[in-house]
């Protein structure tokens, strides 16, 4: 099928089954030929991204990780099925071409094809004229709260996703949720408990203060810097990637874990936003000229669509649940840390941001 020097065969069938991939593109009508400039793409997860070349068309291959999770086909699916409800609405996502759902057909793993997306990650590389100009730079922050906007705009029911998430009782889920999961990492082995100061606090001033007026709609799940591919010639949001956290839920908690990982706006070295800078702003961060907080709540407020029957005067709970989340989420990989199923010194780094992120809990708090 290849011809000879061709990429493909240096990738292992496990993970793309090039011919199984023939075979499978040709039953759906898409274009035949060789597999060529094939290359395995770097992510921000554990997911396999595969570019490639054929019948004069190009295609980015996306499935679970070579070791796949108990639930990597489900997620693939929900991805591929998210991805194509977007299709025309106007947020900048991944175009889908394909899917395929049944995990029988590549050797396990579901996959999808989508086409690439033309852009770079800020948390990875800045390029010209991004870096020299500071007027891109702010309007790149500003458009990020903008392109969430847009999707907090999208009837969920509109497009096709009624039923993908359980939006009832949802804010009210949050706190036991998330407090059950903390008190559950004390079954590793060698972890006596965290010792998170605020914990309580901060819990109990997410349930006397939690919205009372929200309307679902379609949830990122993970929406920050790091998530974000923006275009090569500006400050426009070339897609919003890694899908896979994505529900019917409220939006608004996106706009909080936008404000909850924003850098720049704690000040100290010790504050959350400098430890996330880096994984999550990376060089935008570093390089500044950033929107403020403020600034990007009043970005997402230009879209009416998006803040009709949702409380925007609400949005520090919305931080503060963000915050409190994400902390109890790093805390799980120091746990893990302590129980000898992940490094040490990345539990130590997690914790110190989880210690961090309830500072701000309780900063926004004070602040709100």
């Amino acid at each position: 099928m290849e011809q000879p020097g061709h990429q493909p065969a240096r990738i292992e069938r496990a993970l793309v089954d090039f011919d199984v991939l023939a075979r499978w593109m040709a039953e759906h009508g898409l274009p035949e030929g060789p597999f060529e400039d094939v290359e395995v793409l770097g992510g921000g997860t554990q997911n396999v991204l595969v570019r490639f070349g054929r019948g004069g068309r190009e295609y980015v291959l996306r499935r679970g990780p070579r070791h796949l999770r108990a639930r990597t086909n489900d997620v693939l699916r929900r991805e591929a099925r998210v991805l194509s409800a977007l299709e025309g609405t106007g947020v900048p996502a991944p175009r889908l071409i394909a899917a395929c759902p049944d995990e029988n057909v590549m050797h396990g793993a579901v996959f999808y094809l989508m086409a690439p997306v033309e852009g770079f990650n800020a948390s990875v590389t800045l390029p010209e004229p991004h870096a020299s100009d500071a007027a891109i730079r702010h309007a790149m922050g500003l458009n990020a709260a903008r392109s969430l906007a847009a999707l907090g705009a999208v009837d969920h029911r509109a497009v096709g996703l009624d039923g993908f998430g359980k939006p009832e009782g949802f804010l009210e889920r949050q706190v036991g949720r998330w407090l059950s999961e903390l008190d559950g990492y004390a079954a590793m082995p060698g972890y006596k408990g965290h010792e998170i100061p605020g914990v309580d606090k901060v819990a109990r001033w997410l349930e006397a203060n939690r919205p009372t007026t929200w309307r679902p709609g379609i949830m990122h799940g993970d929406y920050h810097l790091a998530n974000l591919m923006y275009a090569v010639d500006g400050p426009g949001i070339a897609a919003i990637v890694d899908w896979e956290m994505c529900t019917i839920g409220d939006p608004l908690v996106d706009l909080g874990w936008l404000l909850a990982t924003w850098p720049g706006h704690d000040g100290g070295s010790t504050s959350p936003a400098t430890a996330l800078a880096g994984p999550l702003a990376g060089p935008l961060g570093e390089a500044g000229d950033l929107p403020g907080p403020d600034e990007l709540v009043s970005a997402y407020a230009e879209l009416e669509e998006a803040t009709a029957g949702r409380d925007l005067d609400a949005i520090t709970w919305y931080a503060v649940l963000a915050c409190f989340k994400l902390g109890i989420v790093l805390e799980g990989t120091n746990a893990r840390a302590h129980a000898g199923k992940a490094p040490k010194e990345t539990g130590d780094l997690l914790h110190a941001i989880t210690l961090g992120l309830f500072r701000r809990a309780e900063a926004f708090i004070a602040a709100g």
